[in-house]
């Protein structure tokens, strides 16, 4: 089957075409022609100021599969990424049984592998997640996992880190790890300050994050092995990663669209889809991420999709469990809080630096290659309704809320898929 793309702007930096806007011709799933095309196709694609970049990837999403099926499914956060205009996800490891064993790998890629959305299971640090022992990571490799992390229970014990560190360096393997120090502001609710303070909840201080950084920077310094820190909520932090990739010290980071958009004055409401951890810092610290973003010294977005049911969030601040519904509304929610972001820079955000850091193959829009395509807007508006979340959850704070940038479509194993 022919599909033609018509006047698209090509947004690659790693094509011949970068920054052109072209035709693009697909014929069963690669590409054919790339310029002015006369020929005629199946079907045919034109919308205004329509981007193409290399097909999106998301490093950080929990789809509760197995466990927690009443939150999300395999099949429900692979339409939610597909709407968001994500072809590959990253799957956390924070499920029931958890991802520590090459069985539970091999359980989530079967699953999968009919799918438009490519997934790419994150294997266990620990056994069970429990912070003790390390699980077998070089197995989970062997059978697919494409990194390594305890998710949203972050390594604690330095040693134990120390030594994932030096087992992963055998393969090239790479540790993400949520930057949380559950010591320091164990029972916090959101970033302690004057906001915190006045609203009467326990905060959890920057210190919790930064503290937990500069561990696993000098962890990295004496193994020299590969590090991501995903999540990063301040102007510290950012430096503190900063100074490391000054030093020529394998680190990469992530941010979340939230952080992006948020601040902690934005909890004035006790609005429990706000709740989110590492939490939400000041303005300044926004401000900070948001410079990080457009300057380069934040490598990729990671949506940190968290579904909650409604009995864990339309309750009491402090009863209510953490996380937002992310995929769906990442690229929109980073489009409005950085409204200056170029169509190259949203390629490497969303997809080409984390193929990079994770030695995915390398995905690029040339004629002979593969199609696996993100089809957006910048110019066009979404507006997240109820009727049209793909997730099993709804705990986002954006419905019915009218935000810049639109995904228009993906090209994934051969087919086309437009957003409504």
């Amino acid at each position: 089957m022919k599909i033609l793309l018509r006047q698209v702007l090509i947004a690659d930096p790693l094509s011949p075409h970068h920054d052109s806007t072209v035709d693009i011709l697909i014929d069963n799933g690669t590409i054919t022609e790339i310029g002015k095309i006369s020929a005629k196709a199946d079907s045919e694609f034109t919308v205004k100021d329509a981007c193409v970049s290399p097909g999106w990837v998301d490093i950080f999403a929990d789809t509760c599969d197995p466990g927690f099926e009443f939150r999300e499914t395999i099949e429900t956060a692979a339409a939610a990424a597909l709407a968001g205009g994500f072809t590959a996800l990253f799957t956390l490891p924070n499920t029931s049984p958890c991802v520590c064993s090459k069985s539970q790998v091999e359980y989530i890629r079967q699953r999968a592998a009919n799918l438009p959305v490519q997934f790419f299971p994150l294997g266990a640090i620990t056994k069970n997640i429990a912070g003790k022992e390390l699980a077998e990571m070089y197995d989970m490799q062997s059978s697919g996992a494409i990194a390594f992390t305890d998710g949203w229970q972050p390594v604690q014990t330095p040693g134990l880190f120390l030594k994932a560190l030096q087992y992963v360096k055998a393969f090239s393997g790479v540790l993400i790890q949520l930057p949380v120090d559950s010591s320091i502001g164990a029972h916090g609710l959101m970033n302690e300050g004057i906001v915190s303070t006045q609203l009467g909840l326990p905060g959890i201080p920057a210190l919790a994050e930064e503290n937990m950084i500069r561990r696993d920077i000098e962890l990295l310094r004496y193994t020299g092995s590969r590090l991501h820190i995903t999540g990063i909520s301040t102007a510290k932090s950012l430096g503190l990663i900063r100074q490391a990739k000054g030093e020529g010290l394998d680190v990469t980071c992530s941010v979340t669209p939230h952080h992006l958009y948020f601040c902690d004055e934005d909890l004035r409401e006790y609005d429990t889809n706000l709740k989110v951890n590492p939490p939400l810092r000041t303005t300044a610290d926004r401000q900070a991420l948001r410079e990080g973003v457009l300057n380069g010294d934040i490598d990729c977005i990671a949506t940190h999709h968290l579904p909650q049911d409604s009995d864990h969030k339309i309750c009491e601040f402090e009863s209510a469990g953490p996380g937002m519904t992310a995929l769906q509304t990442a690229f929109s929610i980073t489009c409005e809080s950085l409204p200056t972001l170029g169509p190259g820079r949203v390629a490497e955000l969303f997809g080409t630096a984390a193929r990079r850091i994770f030695a995915l193959p390398t995905a690029t829009i040339q004629k002979g290659a593969e199609a696996g395509l993100t089809i957006f807007s910048l110019s066009g508006h979404s507006t997240p309704e109820r009727a049209n979340v793909k997730s099993r959850s709804f705990n986002t704070p954006f419905l019915g809320q009218t935000l810049r940038g639109k995904v228009l479509g993906t090209f994934t194993k051969g087919k086309l898929f437009l957003t409504n």
